[in-house]
């Protein structure tokens, strides 16, 4: 089973590991970080493949996936 980890505190919450998931996983979500962005998360990690495309999309490295 495939695991993904976001570093929210370093997420500024642009969207693009969201918008890049074929599965649909990742959102949004709607607490912030220290800095005032809404992060990624995760919301059916069961869901996931291991394709790390949501990884490859990140801009600032803040996910890691693990198959």
């Amino acid at each position: 089973m495939a695991k993904i980890a976001v570093d929210e505190e370093r997420c500024k919450g642009c969207g693009l590991c969201v918008a890049s998931c074929p599965k649909k996983i990742l959102v949004v979500l709607t607490r912030y970080n220290q800095k005032g962005y809404a992060p990624a998360g995760v919301c059916d990690m069961s869901a996931c493949t291991g394709c790390a495309l949501c990884a490859e999309m990140c801009p600032d490295l803040c996910i890691c996936v693990w198959r």
